[in-house]
């Protein structure tokens, strides 16, 4: 009789242990999140982002373009070393800009090159979500997509 109350003692503190480990992973804060949003015209509307990664490219820290999505159908920001303003085709999770309108300073080599790029991405532009709290966007002519921080 001893042997089958120690049996079931022992039983009793495994199925404790685990039922303890269990919600304990149940109530833990969850990993970083990396879910996956399609952004809408509205969601967009008055925000400004930082570019943190040009298709794969690393971003030159003190000329980091921005895009901002200012008012309805247009879209704006520092393209590098020059402004950019124009209109722009936005709904949910798709992007599709006109023409843009730049201005002309002149920019030193490495500045005026990443600025180039990111203008033809942002013209090639077609498709976007937000992805662990990044603007994504996906460009024809780029093999990796614009990657966005919010600043405002």
């Amino acid at each position: 009789m001893e042997r089958e109350d120690l049996l079931v003692k022992q039983l009793s503190l495994i199925a404790v242990g685990v039922a303890a480990l269990a919600i304990g992973c149940a109530s833990a804060p969850p990993a970083a999140t990396s879910e996956k949003t399609v952004p809408s015209a509205q969601y967009l509307l008055g925000s400004e982002w930082e570019l943190r990664d040009l298709g794969g490219a690393p971003v030159l820290e003190d000329h980091r373009p921005t895009l901002s999505f200012f008012e309805p159908g247009r879209i704006a920001g520092n393209a590098s070393c020059n402004r950019f303003t124009g209109a722009a085709d936005v709904g949910d999770g798709t992007i599709k800009a006109s023409p843009l309108a730049v201005t002309k300073m002149e920019c030193i080599p490495e500045v005026d090159a990443q600025e180039r790029a990111y203008l033809a991405a942002l013209q090639n532009a077609f498709r976007m979500e937000v992805v662990g709290g990044e603007l994504v966007i996906h460009c024809e002519s780029l093999e990796q997509p614009l990657k966005f921080r919010r600043t405002r």
